[in-house]
C-alpha cells in the first residue's frame, strides 16, 4: 500500500488511550485502539492515500482543519472529498475529534 501519511501511526501517537472519532452524526468510536484498528481497516483496502491540509484555525485546546482527501481503492476506484476535523486536545494528544463532510459530494 502506498501512503502520503502513516494515519493509523498517528493515532497511536497523538490520540488519548480514551480518544474518540465521529464521522458526521454517526455515534462516535470510542478508545484508541479501536480507532487504531479501524483506521488499519480502511488503509488496507486502499492503494494509495493522498491527504493535505488546506488551512488549519487554533482557539485554546481546539483545532479546525480543511484536509482535502483523495483515496484510491484497490479497485482502482479514486474518491476525491473535502473534510473539516474538529479536535479537541488534552494536554498534547487529541482527545475528540469530529469530521464534516457531505458524502453525497464524494467525487468517484
Amino acid at each position: 500500500m502506498a501512503s502520503q501519511c502513516d494515519h493509523a501511526g498517528a493515532i497511536e501517537r497523538y490520540y488519548t488511550e480514551d480518544s474518540s472519532m465521529q464521522e458526521n452524526t454517526a455515534p462516535p468510536c470510542v478508545g484508541r485502539d479501536v480507532l487504531v484498528a479501524r483506521e488499519r481497516a480502511a488503509l488496507a483496502r486502499m492503494s494509495h492515500i493522498y491527504s493535505k491540509a488546506i488551512s488549519s484555525v487554533l482557539e485554546g485546546d481546539h483545532v479546525a482543519i480543511h484536509w482535502i482527501f483523495e483515496l484510491t481503492e484497490k479497485s482502482g476506484l479514486v474518491r476525491r472529498f473535502d473534510e473539516v476535523s474538529l479536535q479537541e486536545w488534552r494536554g498534547d494528544k487529541i482527545f475528540r475529534e469530529r469530521f464534516f463532510y457531505d458524502p453525497t459530494k464524494i467525487v468517484t
